[in-house]
């Protein structure tokens, strides 16, 4: 490893942390200093080669250095440095699950978030397509396919094989990815009567009053398990009402490296939700990637904004928030239905919220159920797996997923992340169906 600092140990012990991002520091975005900064993480990677199962990123970074003059990273070129950038959908796991130096180690390496800056530097040098813009504004799109009389004309078009190949010309959209649905029948629609009422018990860190954060893609598109989550939370005496109005997360800014968005949007949400907790309500949402936007990027982006540290010490995983409610001996365990075998798929952005298995755990209390879990990425990870340069590679990477969801043969399927679960089984062409863990949740009870 030439560019790694030398005498330092294989590996660490301590637990990984990470380091507030400076990308309000004009140096952020210095091309130059980032080149460097990639040539001394790619040798470190190339040294090491443990993810190389992960994602597309370090097969194509391998496969450049195996393919240079010197078989190593100085013969590489820079410009092709790129090439790694562009495969790397921030899914965090690289840096949560197998990289052995991150910080406190010597070596000091966070893959994900150097990948962030050299997206960062590239969208700030204007080199962000049109398309990418408009698939990244969730809470734009979402808006106007929803419309009634427009929802019909979005969904017949999305439908339609010849519209679909325009899609793939205009946008990039693969002409064989699923896309969303979208519903005018919104989660926020179907939910705006609960008003929050209601005695609260302390259960740990857990209030006991509950304020949803519905997200772009549950709200337009998957709007059955908020309606869910709400019933299973009302069903343990919680109080539940929806945040009183929120836009985009900004995940899919951040994944851009839009983060001049990623800022708006955290000027819009964040007032909202600390209101909500001053009124005594922790926060929850249906979506693991926006669960941790408030857990995990933003108080990196933010480190200085009590507001939004303040947020995440309040939001929570929704089977996070149910087990510290049982711990706490306050978890209706009445279960009227047992759910049998479950092959549930662990989503990347749940994984890296360091919590546990806890949806497992949480299911696991159902009488005649058994779990057989899934570690494994689903290749869908945004826009990842429905653009047209990347859809095949999405594809491979879910495949090692959908074999193993086919050889538990489960009574069920089911993944918090709906995008995810929505991609391996249309892989297996929808035998099983997919479904939202919450939603057998709400099935058990029988409610």
């Amino acid at each position: 490893m030439s560019n790694a600092p030398t005498g330092a140990r294989e590996g660490s012990l301590e637990a990984p942390t990470r380091h507030p991002l400076d990308w309000k520091n004009p140096a952020f975005y210095d091309q130059a200093a980032i080149d460097s900064e990639l040539a001394r993480a790619f040798d470190i990677c190339h040294g090491c080669r443990r993810c190389v199962s992960l994602c597309q990123a370090f097969p194509v970074l391998f496969d450049l250095v195996d393919g240079s003059s010197t078989m190593e990273v100085d013969g590489v070129a820079p410009a092709d440095f790129a090439k790694v950038v562009d495969q790397c959908y921030l899914c965090d796991l690289c840096y949560q699950t197998k990289c052995p130096y991150v910080p406190p180690h010597p070596w000091n390496l966070d893959f994900p978030h150097l990948m962030l800056r050299a997206k960062a530097a590239a969208h700030r040098r204007g080199e962000t397509t049109t398309a990418a813009k408009i698939l990244s504004s969730t809470s734009t799109v979402g808006k106007l396919s929803t419309i009634p009389v427009v929802v019909e004309a979005v969904n017949a078009l999305n439908r339609s094989p010849t519209a679909r190949k325009l899609l793939e010309t205009s946008l990039g959209v693969h002409r064989d990815a699923r896309v969303p649905a979208y519903t005018s029948n919104t989660a926020r629609k179907r939910l705006r009567s609960l008003d929050g009422d209601g005695a609260a018990q302390v259960a740990g860190r857990t209030r006991g009053k509950v304020a949803l954060f519905a997200t772009c893609y549950c709200n337009y598109s998957a709007p059955q398990p908020v309606e869910d989550l709400a019933a299973v939370l009302r069903h343990n005496g919680i109080a539940v009402k929806l945040v009183e109005r929120e836009v985009c997360c900004g995940m899919p800014k951040l994944e851009l490296g839009d983060l001049d968005s990623v800022e708006k949007y955290k000027n819009a949400n964040v007032p909202v939700l600390v209101a909500a907790i001053r009124d005594g309500f922790d926060i929850s949402a249906t979506i693991p990637s926006c669960v941790l936007m408030f857990k995990q990027e933003l108080p990196l982006m933010f480190p200085e904004d009590a507001d939004v540290q303040l947020v995440r010490q309040h939001i929570f995983d929704p089977f996070e928030y149910l087990w510290m409610r049982h711990q706490g001996g306050l978890l209706n365990t009445g279960f009227r239905n047992e759910l049998g075998k479950i092959a549930y798929h662990a989503p990347c952005h749940q994984r890296v919220q360091n919590i546990g298995p806890k949806t497992r755990d949480v299911l696991a209390l159902v009488p005649g159920t058994e779990i057989q879990m899934i570690e494994r990425c689903s290749g869908h990870d945004g826009t990842y797996g429905v653009k047209k340069d990347t859809y095949e590679l999405a594809r491979k990477i879910a495949r090692p997923v959908e074999a193993r969801v086919q050889q538990i043969a489960p009574a069920h399927f089911a993944s918090d992340c709906p995008m995810a679960a929505s991609h391996i089984a249309h892989g297996m062409g929808d035998q099983p169906q997919a479904e939202n863990p919450i939603s057998l949740l709400r099935h058990a009870y029988g409610i």
